[in-house]
């Protein structure tokens, strides 16, 4: 029942993150988009922590765990999210229901894989503008598309309590802009759409180390680390000059020959490291520092911006601090007894700097985790809450509250029949 599951909600889910809209930033614009690959439900209600081999749960994060994984496991997971969007003079509200992720880990003795797909980033957002003075003159600029990753994933459980491992993911996707002006009392304007379609490969590499202390407790330790990749993004752009019939409704008038090129975008190296203490199946405390290189994503339709802004690339920095507990892990009597209960606040540069204003994501998070009676199959609920940009510099500041669910199933596969 549960390869039927599977295979139902693999296609679906491949349909549906080509096509989804996955975020509402205005600082999707830049780069390849809003990065909003998280880790699982799970990692994300503590702020990013996974340091600990688990056997039932699939960690995203570093491809070293798979060979700790004791039974077959499919992990999906879909996020609601609210987002209040500001700056000195005005607010407004968006919202957006998104797939997160889909794998599926596979233990085989020392040996573990895992694959799946991955809707890594976002571009998504619309803009109108107006001149300065007398609003002679209006924009607007609208987006989508993003990013998505197919990977595959090997590990080795090299001593008891050492495991080794690597993965290497597709890079695919496609990002439309279009921006439309217009002057006031002129019934024609112009229309300019941008396309890339992007493609790449880049690989991963990681290790996690268990060691006990005494003996309730161990140390956990987590290091992986992406190596930089290219990304070739080839890019079209179709300009035309086009008569309104309402609003920013048209029709196209004349067309101009569409222009081609070919840019090689560098995705940024990085670099992740967790130190957790706790008791196996009782409660975790960890924190994780992730290092990310600048890279290079400046692309044809993001150079083009208005002159009012500059834009740069520095190298990103997280902090995470987080962990969970488990009342009674083994109770019979008492259900709640059972359930996960996790948190954690996180603090990140992001890397992007607009009107000299570096943009920092800060933010604190919640979740449970529900076992499913009769099985090692789970569902997954995860808050999180935040902010992220400044309403300085004439800039936008974003505070967001997310909604996760992330189902975690779990089944022995392979099993050679006894009898018939």
């Amino acid at each position: 029942m549960i390869r039927k599951i599977i295979s139902s909600l693999c296609l679906l889910f491949s349909l549906v993150s080509l096509a989804q809209e996955g975020t509402s930033s205005p600082y999707s614009f830049y780069g390849i988009g809003d990065v909003r690959f998280k880790g699982t439900i799970e990692s994300r209600s503590m702020s990013g922590i996974q340091v600990e081999q688990d056997s039932i749960h699939v960690n995203l994060d570093n491809p070293a765990s798979y060979s700790n994984l004791k039974l077959t496991t499919f992990t999906v997971g879909g996020t609601y999210n609210l987002t209040t969007l500001k700056n000195d003079s005005s607010s407004e509200k968006a919202k957006r229901t998104t797939f997160d992720y889909l794998a599926v880990g596979l233990p085989m003795g020392k040996l573990g894989i895992g694959f799946g797909l991955i809707p890594y980033s976002s571009v998504g957002y619309k803009i109108n503008s107006y001149s300065t003075e007398d609003e002679e003159t209006s924009s607007r600029d609208y987006a989508n598309g993003g990013v998505n990753k197919a990977f595959f994933a090997a590990s080795y459980k090299l001593l008891r309590n050492l495991n080794l491992g690597a993965n290497v993911d597709y890079n695919f996707g496609r990002i439309e802009t279009t921006n439309i002006k217009a002057v006031n009392g002129v019934v024609t304007g112009t229309r300019e759409i941008n396309n890339a379609d992007l493609s790449g490969v880049n690989f991963n590499v990681g290790a996690m180390y268990q060691a006990k202390l005494n003996k309730k407790l161990n140390l956990f330790t987590s290091l992986s680390y992406k190596i930089e990749s290219k990304l070739t993004s080839n890019n079209t752009r179709d300009v035309a000059t086009v008569s309104f019939t309402s609003g920013y409704d048209y029709t196209v008038v004349q067309s101009a020959d569409q222009e081609t090129s070919k840019v090689k975008l560098t995705l940024p190296s990085e670099l992740k490291f967790g130190l957790g203490i706790g008791e196996s199946k009782k409660w975790l405390v960890g924190a994780q520092v992730i290092s990310a290189s600048e890279g290079n994503l400046a692309n044809t339709y993001n150079t083009n911006a208005s002159s009012s802004v500059t834009v740069s690339y520095d190298k990103a920095m997280k902090y995470s601090l987080g962990g969970y507990f488990i009342p009674n892990y083994g109770s019979f009597s008492n259900y709640f007894k059972r359930i996960v209960y996790r948190a954690g606040l996180k603090y990140e540069e992001t890397g992007l700097i607009v009107n000299s204003q570096s943009i920092k994501d800060k933010g604190f998070s919640v979740g449970l985790g529900l076992p499913i009676t009769g099985s090692f199959s789970n569902v997954n609920f995860g808050f999180e809450f935040g902010k992220r940009g400044t309403t300085s510099a004439g800039l936008i500041q974003e505070n967001y509250a997310k909604f996760s669910v992330g189902l975690s199933f779990n089944d022995r596969w392979f099993v050679k029949r006894k009898f018939d």
